[in-house]
Parts: C-alpha cells; structure tokens; sequence
C-alpha cells in the first residue's frame, strides 16, 4: 500500500476548487495535509478556513504566499510590510509555520536588478522580527529566471540561501521547487548546503513542460509529464535530511478544468511512481 502520509496538496492545483472543496477532496483521498493559497483563505474568510481545517484533521503544510519586496517608493514598502504582516497573522491562525515568499521583481520603469535585490534584504530585515515573534519561518521561493523581471529576482537556492544567511534558520527557510530549480548546475550542492544550514522548509513538486505554453505560469505538470528528474532532486533533497511534507503545486490550464477528484487520484498515482520511492 502506498504512503501518503507525506503528500500535501497545494490549493493552486485546482484552482477552480473552494477551500472546502479542497478540504473535502483531500479527506476522501486520503491526502493529510494542504498549502493553501491566500485566495481561498479569503474567499472562506480566515476564522472559518483555520475551522475547515483543523475540523477535518488536515495540517497546513505551508501558506502561499507573502513576498513582493521590491517596491522603490515608500508608500510601496510600507504596503508591502503591511501585507506581508498580515500573511504572518494568517499563517499562525491556520496553524502553520511556513510562509512562502515570491520576493517580486523589478519595479516599474527600472533596469536596476541590483538595487532592486538589496531592497529585497532591506525589506526581509525588517520583516524578521515580527515573524520571529509569531513562530513563523519565511520561506523564500526562488523562481526560475524565466521570471524574474517580473515575479522573483532570486532565481537559484544559492541566491536564496545567501539572502537567508543573516538570520537564524528557524525564521528563515528556504523551498526546493522542482519546477524552478531543476535547471541548476548548482542545484546537488546548494541543497547540500541548504540541508547543513537547517534551511530546507519546504519540498514543491510538479514537472517542467515543455513547450512552454503561451503564459509561462501554466508550463506546470503533472510529475512525469516534463523533463524534471524527480529520482535525483529527490534524493538529494532526502539526503539533505528533510522529512517533511511533499507538496505539489501545479498551474495548468488543462489540468485545472479537469474534475478535482481525477487531478488528486492522478497526483497521487504520479507521486507514488516518481516521487515517494526516492523520498
């Protein structure tokens, strides 16, 4: 019999699903635990989604998402701040420690990406006490490059571990996403480094489609549908000592208007395949 007992569904996988109806479908699959994104969390207002939740006898693997630093103005900062605050509050009323954070990319107008990643650090500062306060551990996400100039100017674990380094692991972390990193040369040692430096929060997968599709959002698939090589990141990523949740996000359009409980019995055949034996 095949152990889920690792597996989380990302509430972006079907994006046409409520949060109940994620809660739902995770409960009669046999799924123990969901990273809910902070759309959903709204939608069913945040009392009410920590109750659906904690009702079902689900765990929060991780709440996507924080982030978005790099505003130039001071107005923009202070927002941004403010969210991100806010982020912090919801992750400790769902009962999860692990906040994603997309860092943002460039700000409008601008071409300077070195700047821009030093207000990234400035901004994570002074962020760092308030989620230390909370019991909540920043999860820095970095995104392949294809998205930086719009989404993440940290584009690889070393970046992200590097932007990590100044504070201590427990409010710091950072995620392996197979879909952003599987491209990187210096992807073995980064996660060794990562796994030294008790920095290792999360583990995303999905695969790499190719060809990319019209919007690169939606180039997400199923694990074995692309080009990631699930076996070796796994295992280095195991090595590395983590043993926490296995989520998978995935953004596809075909995938998100197949019927939910097709999308999570197929995860789960996939994830049972290419992703559990080397986990």
């Amino acid at each position: 019999m095949n152990d889920f007992t690792r597996l989380s569904i990302n509430s972006a996988t079907t994006k046409k699903w409520t949060l109940a109806q994620v809660v739902e479908g995770c409960v009669n699959a046999g799924i123990p635990a969901i990273g809910p994104w902070l759309d959903r969390v709204a939608e069913a207002g945040l009392d009410k989604a920590a109750r659906l939740i904690k009702d079902a006898g689900l765990r929060v693997s991780s709440l996507c998402r924080g982030g978005f630093l790099t505003a130039a103005d001071a107005e923009g900062q202070t927002a941004a701040l403010a969210d991100n605050r806010a982020a912090i509050l919801e992750a400790v009323a769902l009962d999860t420690k692990e906040l994603f954070l997309v860092v943002g990319g460039l700000a409008p107008g601008e071409k300077d990406i070195v700047a821009a990643r030093q207000r990234v650090a400035d901004r994570l500062a002074d962020l760092v006490p308030f989620a230390r306060e909370n019991g909540v551990r920043l999860v820095l996400e970095p995104l392949h490059p294809m998205y930086a100039a719009d989404r993440a100017l940290i584009s690889t674990l070393g970046q992200a571990l590097d932007l990590a380094a100044p504070f201590d692991a427990s409010t710091v972390g950072v995620a392996v996403d197979t879909f952003h990193v599987w491209w990187d040369p210096e992807l073995k040692g980064q996660i060794e480094r990562a796994g030294r430096e008790n920095r290792i929060a999360s583990y995303q997968v999905c695969d790499f489609n190719m060809p990319i599709a019209a919007d690169p959002l939606l180039s997400r698939g199923y694990m074995g549908d692309g080009v990631v090589d699930f076996a070796t990141i796994g295992r280095w990523v195991r090595d590395a000592g983590y043993s926490g949740d296995i989520e998978v996000e995935i953004f596809n359009q075909e995938i998100w208007d197949t019927d939910g409980n097709t999308v999570l019995a197929t995860v789960q055949e996939r994830y049972a395949e290419l992703v559990l034996p080397y986990s």
